[in-house]
């Protein structure tokens, strides 16, 4: 018995270094994992072009973060899930992606229904997990507390349409819409706004959520004659609009959503039949390097490793680079502590666009402005 007790007691030493060893190495490596931030979004279906769009610029900007060491030593870990744009399958990714990979933040997921079916559950209340950059303009999404929309609102552009139309002496519009809850949301800015400016609405249509079918949208458009035609309406459904009234001989002139890829519209439809589409801009455009974020958008995107890259995906970068901020303002990133930055970020300048999440109720953005596709494809703004 004395002999195992004098060998215990040589080994004790040994074991305590062998202890702290682990408990260092677990501790360096807890250190340095990486941060996971989650996009559920629509990578297929109709809205595919948008979520792969945002998705592209999102990791436009992560990438080039982790390229130059992280968030003090720390990657950030992009993943993604495919809700086709249907918002049962958003709340069941969102909690999916939330059990398996517990992301201090999610991003970039598309569409007003999506959102508005997350904020119902309260599934990123319960996690107290903030989306960044959720694509949509709707007030019900700028609402929920846990959503931070980094673009101006759906009202907010449409106020802006109308008041220019009315000075333009335009007074007849046709709208088309997305029958669902952005639908919802454009026509109620839209009544707002034609009764503010003493505009007519002569015809207002809808088209069935996440489809095409646009053509007896197009046929009401012109059996009623409208001088402008708005369009409160995705990207793929709004090429087919613009493509069949154009071809049956439609005269208005289009004012289309910023949420409509203007790049899509241009490549599918050429330029000459593109030229005259008018549209809202609500974040900095990447054909006018006047701000430093575009600067930088385009000398990273320089690179061509990103086929997805489009007039969308700005929002997405802007979107990751907000996140970013608030990530290097948490020296241990987790759900609540990216949540409780970005509640205290009343002025985040992203290098000449600025965003306060401060304010409840609101987008972080209130820019709106116009631009044109002009001669050969050029944007005129």
């Amino acid at each position: 018995m004395p002999s195992l007790a004098r060998s215990l007691r040589c080994l004790l030493p040994a074991l305590r270094r062998s202890l702290l060893a682990v408990a260092v190495g677990a501790a360096a490596g807890a250190a340095h994992a990486d941060i996971v931030v989650a996009q559920v979004a629509p990578f297929s279906g109709p809205q595919a072009v948008t979520g792969r769009a945002i998705h592209a610029g999102a990791k436009l900007y992560i990438d080039a973060v982790n390229a130059r060491g992280g968030v003090r030593g720390q990657r950030i870990k992009l993943v993604t899930r495919d809700d086709a744009q249907k918002p049962e399958e958003t709340v069941r990714l969102v909690k999916e992606v939330l059990q398996q990979e517990a992301p201090v933040a999610l991003i970039g997921t598309v569409g007003t229904s999506n959102l508005e079916a997350l904020a119902r559950d309260g599934v990123l209340d319960k996690y107290r997990v903030s989306m960044v950059g959720a694509v949509s303009g709707a007030a019900s999404v700028a609402q929920s507390r846990s959503l931070r929309v980094v673009k101006a609102s759906y009202h907010d552009e449409i106020d802006s349409l109308f008041s220019k139309l009315s000075q333009l002496g335009l007074k007849r519009v046709g709208v088309v819409f997305q029958d669902d809850g952005l639908g919802k949301d454009v026509n109620a800015g839209v009544d707002k706004a034609a009764r503010r400016y003493g505009i007519t609405l002569v015809s207002s249509t809808g088209y069935p959520r996440n489809t095409t079918d646009v053509t007896p949208a197009v046929n009401n458009m012109l059996k009623a004659g409208p001088q402008v035609i708005f369009l409160g309406a995705t990207t793929a459904a709004a090429v087919q609009f613009v493509k069949q009234y154009g071809a049956a001989g439609g005269q208005a002139t289009m004012y289309g959503m910023s949420i409509i890829d203007t790049e899509a519209l241009l490549k599918t439809l050429g330029p000459d039949r593109a030229r005259g589409y008018a549209f809202s801009v609500v974040l900095p455009l990447s054909s006018k390097p006047d701000r430093e974020v575009v600067r930088e958008y385009l000398r990273l995107s320089e690179a061509g490793q990103y086929p997805d890259l489009s007039a969308r995906s700005m929002e997405g970068f802007i979107a990751a680079k907000a996140l970013v901020k608030a990530l290097e303002k948490t020296p241990r990133p987790s759900a609540e502590s990216v949540t409780a930055a970005l509640d205290a970020a009343a002025e985040l300048d992203l290098g000449g666009y600025r965003l306060d999440f401060s304010k409840a109720d609101r987008s972080g953005s209130r820019y709106v402005d116009f631009a044109m596709i002009g001669d050969g494809g050029r944007i005129v703004q």
